[in-house]
């Protein structure tokens, strides 16, 4: 494992991990709230890694809802890490089984992006700065949510010193850093529409995955904006 690989994932996992602190420690007080042990939040916190996942467990298991429906609710949340594995799955051919097995593991949203963007940036995705870059990720979220439990009523609601618009700010950023991708546009405004919709008339947590969804479908259905373009002049001529 290259070592100034790995700490370049370190750096660069350290905004993530202070925009998703106050949420972590947010759910450990919820968590606690609801009857949950430390041991239990943390185990959750460590096992599931999924901050709105937690949350929608967190209110089901209060509202003695069935295990299937808790299960489905908490795929709904999480099935656009399907499409992420699918999507990066061509970037990490060179990892091993096992490499392979914590990179999936650790994939989050963030953890996501930042792998595209590093590979069309030309630089390698090793697994050495993948993995740094998630622990400065995993770590935090895991141990701000055994303090937030540890503190329990010292926590208190995020949006009452703005701490709820650090991670939407960042995840508009991960948004905008793909504005120059084909068919960008379209694809946002149609996973948008389709996500305000599903929220409006099916309800959290359907409405991640169905605006995930309507933008896929958009992207699958639009063809390639080079594939639109005229060839240039010099091209026409040599043809000719």
């Amino acid at each position: 494992m290259s070592r100034a690989e790995f700490l370049d994932g370190l750096k660069g996992g350290i905004p993530v991990g202070l925009a998703a602190a106050p949420f972590g420690a947010l759910f450990g007080a919820l968590a606690r709230d609801q009857g949950m042990s430390l041991g239990e939040l943390t185990l959750m916190s460590g096992t599931v890694y999924a901050g709105a996942s937690q949350m929608v467990g967190l209110d089901l298991f209060g509202h003695n809802v069935q295990a299937w429906l808790i299960v489905l609710s908490i795929l709904a949340v999480n099935f656009r890490h399907v499409l992420y594995s699918a999507a990066i799955a061509r970037y990490i051919r060179h990892f091993s089984a096992v490499e392979k097995f914590f990179t999936f593991f650790l994939l989050v949203d963030p953890q996501f992006a930042e792998t595209v963007k590093r590979h069309e940036s030309g630089k390698p995705v090793t697994f050495a700065w993948y993995f740094g870059f998630a622990a400065m990720v995993y770590v935090p979220w895991v141990l701000v949510s055994l303090a937030g439990g540890s503190l329990g009523s010292l926590i208190g609601d995020p949006k009452s010193i703005g701490l709820d618009i650090l991670l939407p700010i960042y995840f508009l950023g991960i948004v905008i850093g793909f504005r120059k991708r084909d068919n960008f546009l379209p694809v946002v405004v149609a996973s948008a529409a389709a996500s305000a919709l599903a929220y409006r008339y099916v309800g959290s947590p359907w409405h991640v995955s169905i605006g995930a969804l309507a933008g896929v479908a958009i992207a699958a259905i639009l063809p390639p904006v080079k594939a639109n373009r005229k060839p240039d002049l010099v091209h026409e001529n040599h043809e000719v």
